[in-house]
């Protein structure tokens, strides 16, 4: 008697075990699982959960979480500090003179390495929002309206100083491709609450006034880590996930029945070969079964009220920034651990006075509204906003009216999920060159940021080439004047 063919299969594979695989199981065995429930119970819960919602590695928290996910809008391309957050009179006064060296001695430079350097003022004025009068440029009165809701930090610091490397080490703690991101980490660690969608998405938008350098998707790929915590790019037109869909004349039953089949395939291959990858590989399908229901109806904002749409200034499908940020405020609601947006042009080498002012107006609003959005919807208490480039610009001109690339000092902010609102932390020097007072590195951002979720960042670690990786490296601190 004939064995039909996914039976046919299933013995092949059967008698393709290797010896290998055989003894090295048997020898693992009990005495493994002891040790490993002795040195990390929640490891050994994590290891055994190779299908369904994964729980996390983290498990109990080191810590009590003030956060629960992250949402990170990268602006993308280094947005001048001098033109949003940090108001530099000193240099408006010297404009046109040269930069004194004693600034710009032993740092590093772009372009402008070897050139004369000349101090070029801030574009714009600055006002003074917020209970503690917190001076921002005049461009982003919408931030400035929720300004006792954000904490401003004017000393961020990073080592990288070009674009590729800086996004690299923004996002994963290391210039050198195939470290795991920090929304990768989060999922590994945390695990995800979302039913029918990833742990970990990624929304970008195109904006004008700058230089429009690709984002590589290695900015959100999991590294060393299990592929299924890398995270998953949602497109703002047209197909949100390409290849999502079911073949025309195909139904939902069909699809299921194919899911269904290959995860028995790859579950008797697993059993064989003992490979992590097939075990992603099963949760994988499962996913993108899920998500061909789940994600039309996340992107449809047409659901949404008048009044929503109005706040963030935004239509239904229009790929914007502001409706990628009414996007993350849905996935926030369904659960899911990292967001990150991605604003791009933000790179200006020139017409940096134009381009701030195309910048303002595509994300201003928008920010506001993010927040306004979560804090009455009772979830910015637990969700940490992060705004951040990949470094700044310089306060010496380039090419006339542009800046180019800067990592000794720069501006970011943080908002919600236990952190001090409403305070300015740090400060550059008077010509906005130099971090001088509480310098703060993307490391100690990584460590402090894990900690509001409850994480000890030297504590989440994965054996890496016979090391403990984990995102901070060998460095990181917790700034603990940052969280309530």
């Amino acid at each position: 008697m004939s064995l039909d063919p996914l039976a046919e299969l299933r013995h092949s594979l059967a008698q393709h075990q290797t010896r290998r695989v055989f003894l090295g199981r048997a020898a693992q065995g009990l005495g493994t699982l002891a040790l490993a429930s002795l040195l990390n119970p929640g490891l050994l819960r994590a290891a055994a959960a190779t299908s369904g919602r994964w729980p996390g590695v983290v498990n109990p928290l080191h810590y009590r979480p003030t956060a629960k996910r992250v949402i990170w809008l990268t602006m993308a391309g280094g947005p001048s500090h001098l033109e949003t957050f940090d108001p530099k009179p000193k240099l408006a006064e010297m404009h046109g003179q040269p930069m004194p060296e004693s600034f710009t001695a032993g740092k590093q430079i772009a372009q402008l390495q070897g050139q004369k350097l000349v101090c070029f003022a801030p574009q714009f004025g600055f006002k003074r929002f917020g209970r503690e009068g917190v001076e921002i440029c005049e461009l982003f009165p919408h931030i400035g309206s929720v300004m006792d809701e954000i904490c401003l930090i004017r000393s961020m610091t990073t080592e990288a100083i070009n674009h590729d490397p800086a996004h690299m080490f923004m996002n994963t703690g290391s210039q050198i491709a195939g470290r795991p991101s920090m929304g990768s980490w989060l999922c590994y660690g945390l695990g995800s609450e979302a039913e029918n969608l990833p742990g970990f998405v990624v929304l970008t938008s195109l904006g004008k006034g700058g230089q429009n350098q690709p984002i590589a998707a290695r900015q959100w790929a999991s590294g060393f880590l299990p592929s299924r915590f890398q995270g998953v790019h949602l497109r703002g037109k047209g197909d949100p996930v390409l290849y999502l869909g079911s073949p025309p004349g195909v139904s939902r039953e069909q699809q299921r029945d194919v899911i269904q089949a290959v995860k028995a395939l790859n579950a008797r291959h697993d059993e064989i070969v003992d490979d992590p990858e097939i075990a992603t590989r099963i949760v994988q399908y499962e996913m993108a079964f899920q998500m061909q229901a789940s994600v039309p109806e996340l992107m449809d904002l047409s659901g949404e009220p008048a009044s929503i749409l109005e706040l963030y200034g935004c239509q239904p499908g229009d790929g914007s920034f502001a409706s990628n940020c009414l996007l993350a405020r849905r996935l926030a609601e369904r659960g899911v651990r990292f967001i990150q947006l991605y604003h791009k042009d933000w790179d200006h080498h020139g017409g940096v006075k134009e381009g701030i002012q195309y910048k303002a107006q595509e994300i201003d609003r928008a920010c506001m509204a993010l927040i306004t959005d979560l804090k009455q919807r009772g979830l910015l208490a637990d969700t940490l906003i992060v705004w951040a480039g990949e470094f700044g610009r310089t306060p010496m001109s380039q090419g006339g009216d542009g800046r180019d690339h800067h990592n000794a000092g720069f501006s970011i902010w943080l908002c919600g999920g236990g952190i001090k609102p409403g305070i300015v932390y740090g400060a550059t020097d008077e010509l906005g060159y130099n971090a001088v007072e509480n310098p703060m590195d993307v490391h100690d951002l990584h460590a402090t940021l894990l900690r509001a979720l409850g994480i000890e960042h030297t504590r989440l670690t994965v054996k890496f080439q016979g090391l403990d990786a984990r995102l901070t490296g060998i460095a990181g601190r917790v700034i603990t004047d940052l969280l309530m």
